[in-house]
């Protein structure tokens, strides 16, 4: 399975640098525009000509691909135009910090999921049960935007719990405790986005198995109830739901970036953004293509983990 996974995965990644350049090539946005900052009608025709032919703007886009995957194999990245410094710079400086949010967002997400879907399918038809089935299909329905501008609203404007966004207060240096209370407001918003699907996914999961003749067998055995939900509800239920964390990746990226450049979060997300309002193709080009590669290896992993958790999956199906 795995070299299966990965023997397909080169040609789709070169599928995807392709399909970037070509869409790019057809935007509505001015590159010369973009990187002048909105001010490229302040040049007159034979400067923006000549900023055109240096910045190669006038390149077909299929000979800019090319130029780009050379030089991306003899390990250039090359300079974004956006933010005026090599591309690899910018993943130095940005690639943690979204990783933090990325990782905060995921264990709020697994951890709440887990207990939330718990006590919902061990007791199906409690009053507890049902709230919570309500709550997730609620918060399914909010865009991850709207849950994110909400938040800012609520609890960084009208109620001041949490700062309005950034990664510390201005003229401060990043230090432990700012970056804690920056990065709680939105970790939760990016957590809280992923809960529904997962909630609902194990408490159904966790449902099937209770009412399966092996759970039947063991209550009739005189086997105690806890013993049951531990042993083998839990074991059972779980493969599925690690295969649902995984396939919720992409949504998990998507979120990070609105996330990111709602709160001014200083990661990849909002870098994503910016490289894509300024036709930015070292940097658009190298962030898409990482992010794909993000999705397909965690699918993988949690891949992996199902066939390893689950003995009855054929990893060859």
């Amino acid at each position: 399975m795995v070299a299966r996974r990965f023997g397909f995965l080169i040609p789709l990644l070169v599928l995807v640098t392709i399909g970037v350049f070509a869409l790019a090539a057809v935007s509505p946005y001015d590159p010369l525009d973009a990187y002048m900052g909105g001010r490229a009608g302040e040049l007159s025709i034979a400067q923006q000509a000549k900023l055109v032919t240096e910045l190669r703007l006038d390149t077909p886009w299929y000979l800019t691909w090319w130029e780009w995957i050379s030089s991306l194999c003899r390990g250039e990245l090359g300079i974004s135009r956006s933010y005026y410094q090599p591309v690899a710079q910018v993943l130095r400086d940005r690639l943690p910090w979204t990783l933090l949010l990325g990782v905060t967002g995921l264990m709020i997400s697994v951890v709440v999921s887990l207990l939330l879907g718990a006590i919902a399918g061990f007791r199906p038809q409690s009053l507890i049960s049902r709230s919570i089935g309500v709550l997730t299909i609620i918060l399914q329905a909010i865009p991850p935007f709207v849950l994110a501008l909400s938040a800012l609203g609520l609890f960084a404007l009208s109620l001041h719990w949490a700062p309005t966004g950034g990664l510390t207060y201005p003229g401060q240096p990043i230090d432990f405790a700012s970056t804690v209370s920056h990065l709680l407001l939105p970790g939760l918003v990016l957590g809280v986005t992923q809960i529904p699907w997962l909630v609902l996914s194990l408490k159904d999961s966790i449902a099937e198995v209770l009412t399966s003749d092996a759970v039947r067998g063991a209550r009739v055995r005189g086997i105690p109830y806890p013993m049951i939900l531990r042993r083998h509800v839990l074991p059972t239920a779980l493969p599925p739901f690690i295969a649902l964390v995984g396939a919720r990746l992409p949504e998990l990226v998507v979120g990070s970036v609105l996330v990111e450049t709602i709160f001014a979060w200083p990661g990849l997300g909002s870098a994503l953004v910016r490289s894509a309002q300024s036709l930015d193709f070292p940097l658009l080009t190298f962030l898409t293509l990482a992010i794909t590669m993000l999705v397909l290896i965690g699918n993988l992993l949690a891949d992996v983990i199902y066939v390893v958790l689950d003995p009855r999956v054929d990893a060859d199906a």
